[in-house]
């Protein structure tokens, strides 16, 4: 990749952008530029109105982790490292993570901050932080400990323990494995149905499945949910998918 072109792609079409490490030459490596790259496009993409996002990555790495110069660069702070995967974390929109290679290191949490992961059976999910003398970051532990467990964590993580695609959709770090060629379209399968889906009623939908999984008391997350369907039901465009439904009913009685 040559220095004046951007480390990460975007495209957006019909709702659904797909974002993309561009970086083969260092491996998508998570340096600072690529970071704020990542940042910048997941940003852009909100701004060109996408309801859906799909992380991808050009082949053969899905991205090797932390900049090991930037890590030795004291000069940038930890924190600022974390841009890319906080924006996309905080992305209000479904995002689906397509992963065909190795996520090595602090790129395993990019897949993590996804909402659904689709992978491949080359996927390789390699924590690693250990073996390079440095200590998890950015949410690592909580994030993966959410999808897979506290012993799952340990297991990747303090013993070095490794997950291949399927058996990431085993122990629950994935959706689906499937084959290589197929991999792209799946998540975008899943991002154009999400993008298709009311656009403000799925984003209160997220936001409503992000707060729930922070409860612990099932009245309060009945209650959660209780003000969001009251939100939704007095929407005028819950009336009308009535009466469209209504309208499909009939005329399949006919």
């Amino acid at each position: 990749m040559a220095s004046d072109e951007p480390p990460v792609g975007l495209a957006v079409r019909d709702g659904v952008a797909t974002v993309r490490l561009s970086d083969p030459r260092h491996r998508n490596a998570l340096s600072k530029r690529m970071s704020d790259g990542l940042a910048a496009a997941v940003g852009a993409a909100l701004d060109a109105g996408a309801r859906a996002i799909v992380l991808a990555a050009e082949p053969p790495v899905f991205c090797a982790g932390g900049s090991l110069d930037a890590l030795l660069d004291r000069g940038v702070p930890l924190a600022a490292m974390y841009a890319g995967l906080a924006r996309l974390a905080d992305a209000p929109v479904p995002t689906i993570a397509a992963v065909g290679g190795p996520a090595i290191g602090a790129a395993v949490n990019l897949p993590l901050a996804c909402d659904v992961v689709v992978v491949s059976e080359r996927a390789r999910f390699d924590p690693r932080f250990l073996d390079a003398g440095i200590h998890p970051g950015g949410g690592h532990l909580w994030r993966l400990a959410g999808r897979i467990g506290a012993q799952g964590a340990a297991a990747l993580v303090l013993c070095g323990d490794v997950l291949d695609g399927r058996e990431a959709v085993e122990r629950g770090l994935a959706w689906r494995c499937v084959a290589e060629d197929a991999l792209e379209e799946t998540a975008l399968g899943l991002a154009r149905r999400a993008a298709e889906r009311p656009s403000a009623l799925v984003r209160r939908t997220k936001e409503t499945l992000r707060a729930s999984v922070a409860l612990t008391d099932p009245g309060e997350a009945a209650a959660l949910e209780l003000r969001a369907q009251q939100w939704s039901v007095e929407r005028p465009e819950f009336a009308e998918s009535v009466r469209r439904i209504r309208s499909e009913l009939a005329a399949r009685t006919r």
